[in-house]
This record gives C-alpha cells, structure tokens and sequence, in this order.
C-alpha cells in the first residue's frame, strides 16, 4: 500500500486513482478516505487523478501519539501534494476534512492548488463562545469525548444515525451505510479520535477563510445535524472571496442516496468548468 511520510516521520496511507490533474480528498471525522470513494471514481473515470489519504490517528496511517492537531493536518497534506509534486491541484474536503482543507490554504498557500470544495465543512468555528453565540456549546463536544472514552464501538453505530439523517421520518438510508460508517470509525484510533474533537470543534478557521484565494465551491444540506449550515456554510460564503454557495434542500451531514448523487454532479462540473 502506498503511504508518504509526514515530517515527524509519521506514515500516511493514500489511495490513488487514475491520471491527470490531481483532485485530493480530505475525508469528516473519524473516517478514512474509503468515505470518499464514490468521489474517487468519478473523477478518476472522468479523466482525472483522485487522491485521498488517511488522516494521521484514522484508518490506515499511523495512530500517533502526538500531531492529532490541525496545523499538523493540514502539514501532513502539505507532505502529501509535494511529496507526490501535485500541481494545480483541487482540494476537497468534508466536515473536519474542510476544515483541514481552509487551514492548508491558509498555513500553505495556493502555490499546488487551483480550487478548493467545502462540503459538510467545519469552518468557521462551530463552538459557542461570546463571539459566535450560534454555534453548538462546549457540553455537545464533551458528550462526544465521553461517549469515545466510554464505549466508541456503541457511540459510533449510535452517531450513524444523525449523520445520515436516518433518524429523520420517511429515511431510506441502508443499514449497510451505517455499517460502513462503524467500520471506517473502529479504525480510528483511540487516542487520535479524542484529539480530534477538539481541532474540529473549537479550531477558528476565520482568518484561513480569507485567506483563501482560489475558486470554492461550498456545499451544505440544509438539514445536517452534525455542522448546522447557519453557523459553517453560510459565514464561510460570506468570508471566502471567490465563493460559490449551494446548499441541499432536506440532505444530511453524510453523503448518501440522492445527496450524494446531487454532490457528484456538482463536483464535476465544478472542476470541469
């Protein structure tokens, strides 16, 4: 399996598909890159080169101790465009991987890239404080460490739930998306899975937004109960100066059934255009 090796010598796994120019994934918490392999196929099939690697802590790379912290997210992609010289590459991020993404762009510039997707994405900041008083209080975040801590195998079947909407009346989600979701977060590791609520919860991605200077398209359902859209999506639009909005009427934080068909089209075409 191919992996690169970040600059305090951790590995990170990577998937790389077909050829040309390069669009790299950054997959939500606590997942792996198999989240994305929809995404992947398509643009492979499509004539160009889909890349998407394993956050340090999640799936294949390594659980290390230390670096379960954004700055090193977004240096671990920054290992992987110049390690593989990736140029006028599109970055695509979900949920914690959009946050990964904004802070590449703003720690490292557009040197390698060209455009940029937020999808379910953290950004701006999602926790409550004097300053963002819509965003979700500090207790939500605490109840997700606690249910890691306690009993992640039952806490990651339960969260599959709102993830997908599933909960939502008339759902038509498969228990088998469910499971995959389970699956891909068994192997997060423990340690890294703690981290990283606090990088996707209380990291302020404000000033990354604007620094951002490269086409983005930022995508949203409008009934994703993991990152509410009024507090993520729509400030990030309104920071980042070369943004195009479009929200999913009714869709999830996770990419399934129509939502993700809708998506795929969306992402085609935008780095078609």
């Amino acid at each position: 399996m191919p992996y690169i090796t970040a600059a305090d010598r951790t590995e990170i796994f990577y998937k790389d598909w077909g050829s040309g120019q390069p669009v790299v994934f950054s997959h939500g918490w606590p997942l792996n890159a198999d989240a994305w392999d929809s995404q992947l196929r398509l643009v492979a099939e499509n004539g160009y080169r889909a890349i998407a690697h394993d956050r340090r802590g999640h799936g294949r790379s390594t659980q290390a101790w230390s670096g379960n912290d954004m700055d090193t997210y977004a240096d671990d992609l920054f290992s992987l465009l110049e390690t593989l010289d990736l140029r006028g590459a599109i970055l695509v991020g979900h949920s914690t991987g959009g946050g990964e993404v904004a802070r590449f762009l703003g720690r490292h510039g557009s040197t390698r890239v060209s455009k940029a997707v937020l999808l379910g994405a953290v950004p701006p900041l999602m926790l409550k404080t004097d300053a963002n008083p819509g965003g979700v209080p500090i207790e939500v975040f605490d109840d997700i460490r606690a249910g890691v801590l306690a009993d992640r195998s039952q806490f990651y079947k339960d969260l599959s739930a709102p993830f997908y909407g599933a909960n939502r009346p008339g759902s038509t989600v498969s228990q088998g998306t469910r499971e995959a979701f389970w699956l891909m977060s068994m192997q997060c590791g423990l340690k890294g899975a703690y981290d990283c609520v606090k990088q996707f919860s209380e990291t302020d991605f404000t000033e990354d937004l604007r620094r951002i200077d490269v086409p983005t398209l930022i995508a949203h359902g409008d009934d994703d109960q993991i990152v509410p859209i009024a507090n993520a999506a729509i400030k990030s639009a309104e920071l980042v100066k070369d943004a195009t909005l479009q929200v999913y009427e009714g869709a999830p934080h996770g990419l399934t059934g129509s939502f993700n068909d809708a998506f795929n089209a969306d992402l085609l075409a935008f780095i078609q255009s």
